[in-house]
């Protein structure tokens, strides 16, 4: 039996966490100092962890190995799992040339407007790839599309930097708030709604952020009532998704919503000084290219194009909410398999003797998201294989699942970064390290729940992903919630929220684009450009998580 202990070195709560804190001190030294490469600086945390723990916390060292292996495993299936299939499915619809398609339903959208059309591109495709794939790819892809239509590369930079912020809580069907479920032991749904009613406050305004950053205030005047629009009906959409539908399918119902939104709003509003935001936004020769007007959508290449996206929609609200007549959601939880994890369940317990309930593992094979978007990926690949309009999207039904092979490949690395985190997160919560950090800064009280946004803020800045911040510190926030008398999955949405800021600024983001927009080491202007919204959007929810703690603002949660 290995019971964990608050305070096992020096009898001191604060010379013990900050011992504790050391394999997170390694990871973001290795990262960010010396940069060595992320998977990396997860196994050499990794190994800190281990050694903490059995020096430190003399957890026996069997049980210090294995509790690293339980959190790799989790860290393989389900969350890389998800993400794998994620990409596979993007995937599909670039080999099958559908991708264009979709680039050219945003361009006939935007009604010729430039700054609208980046807004469309950025922030509400962006959060399609976010739900879908996240991990770096929204960036990339929209980049380039942007660089397509014609903004500076700086430019280009920047719009998608800034629009990767608000979508990135429900990012990859929502793996950080699953992941801090896991973590924690608090329902996933429960945290995703608290998170849903938090990051929709940045929806609101990522849309006007945008255009201000590409046309300045004048821009901003003359396209509001779109920013608005699209902001504010995603914001919307993603406190109804995440509260009363499904916390994973949040970003791709927010992201349709603000896109039709648009589409209904430009029926009858066109914005003023289109043309000549053409040339202050545009490069010179861009803006010289004449516009193409009255260009009217193929119906059915517009239907293939958006078909993955409504499938998604379908297939994950059949799992999640279909009752009549077939309990699908129940059926599909039965096939789940749970176990005690051999080695640690039982034997690692609580100060009441009690199993601590994180070493119980589920192996989700057929409910989890991933083989939900495996099932989506196979069917769209032999839609689009028996669609291919007379050899213009040729795709064989084979050439789109071989995508999964080649996605597993690209992933390796990424893949690896994900499970030595993971390992970590699990080699530090089950030895006590995280709840004795978690002990020691409740002692700031009341207090802590201001603060509680930051730990989301510099995990995700540091290691690029809202996921291993989520990893790294969500069981911490609830260990300082239960000492501070904070309601704990306030803490733990708050970590998740201000991780989505804190992507803005992620060394791993900012290499992301300007490899996409080819400013290779040219990071640090980008970084200038962006940090401040970065600082004063993790303010307000610091604010705003603070007044939610106290009965000013408590009312707006779930």
């Amino acid at each position: 039996m290995f019971t964990p202990s608050t305070e096992p070195i020096a009898g001191s709560v604060a010379i013990s966490a900050l011992i504790a804190l050391i394999p997170l001190v390694t990871f973001f030294v290795l990262l960010a100092v010396i940069k060595t490469k992320a998977h990396w600086a997860g196994l050499g945390s990794l190994a800190v962890a281990i050694i903490v723990a059995i020096l430190g916390w003399k957890m026996p060292v069997a049980m210090a190995l294995n509790a690293g292996a339980m959190g790799m495993v989790f860290g393989a299936f389900p969350i890389v799992w998800i993400v794998v299939m994620a990409i596979f499915l993007y995937q599909v619809t670039v080999k099958s040339g559908r991708f264009e398609d979709l680039r050219r339903v945003f361009d006939v959208i935007g009604g010729g407007d430039v700054r609208i059309q980046a807004v469309l591109i950025a922030f509400c495709f962006g959060g399609l790839l976010e739900a879908l794939a996240g991990f770096g790819a929204p960036v990339a892809i929209t980049a380039t599309m942007l660089l397509a239509l014609g903004l500076s590369p700086l430019r280009a930079a920047c719009a998608v930097l800034i629009a990767n912020t608000a979508p990135v809580a429900f990012g990859a069907v929502a793996i950080p708030i699953t992941t801090a479920g896991a973590l924690t032991g608090i329902p996933a749904k429960e945290i995703g709604a608290v998170v849903g009613h938090q990051s929709p406050l940045l929806a609101l305004f990522v849309p006007t952020i945008l255009v201000l950053i590409l046309d300045g205030w004048r821009g901003v005047r003359q396209v509001l009532p779109a920013t608005l629009t699209i902001g504010i009906s995603f914001g919307i959409a993603q406190w109804l998704c995440s509260t009363y539908f499904s916390y994973e399918l949040t970003d791709i119902v927010a992201s349709l919503v603000g896109l039709a939104a648009a589409v209904i709003l430009l029926r009858f509003w066109t914005p003023k000084g289109a043309a000549e935001a053409r040339k202050r936004v545009l490069t010179a020769e861009a803006a010289a290219v004449p516009v193409e007007t009255g260009t009217k959508l193929d119906k059915a290449n517009t239907w293939m194009a958006l078909f993955p996206y409504l499938l998604v929609i379908l297939i994950f609200g059949l799992a999640k909410l279909w009752k009549l007549g077939i309990d699908i959601p129940a059926w599909l939880a039965s096939t789940d398999t749970k176990f005690g994890w051999p080695g640690l369940h039982g034997q690692v317990v609580d100060a009441s003797g009690k199993a601590v309930s994180s070493t119980m593992y589920t192996f989700s094979w057929l409910s989890s998201p991933g083989t939900l978007l495996l099932i989506t990926g196979v069917i769209v690949a032999f839609v689009y294989s028996r669609n291919t309009a007379g050899g213009k999207y040729a795709m064989t039904f084979s050439e789109g699942l071989s995508e999964v092979g080649k996605t597993i490949y690209s992933m390796r690395f990424a893949a690896l970064t994900i499970l030595s985190v993971l390992g970590l997160a699990y080699v530090m919560n089950l030895s006590g390290q995280t709840i004795t950090v978690g002990t020691w800064l409740a002692g700031t009280g009341g207090f802590f729940a201001f603060l509680s946004p930051i730990l989301g803020w510099i995990g995700t800045a540091v290691t690029g992903s809202d996921t291993s911040a989520n990893a790294l510190f969500a069981k911490l926030q609830q260990t300082a919630g239960v000492n501070a008398g904070i309601d704990p999955n306030l803490l733990v949405a708050a970590n998740t929220s201000g991780g989505v800021v804190g992507k803005l600024i992620s060394p791993q983001n900012l290499a992301i684009a300007a490899t996409s927009v080819k400013m290779e080491g040219q990071e640090s202007v980008i970084l200038k450009k962006v940090a401040g919204w970065s600082v004063g959007m993790l303010l307000v929810l610091c604010a705003l998580v603070y007044l939610q703690s106290t009965p000013v603002l408590s009312w707006m949660l779930p």
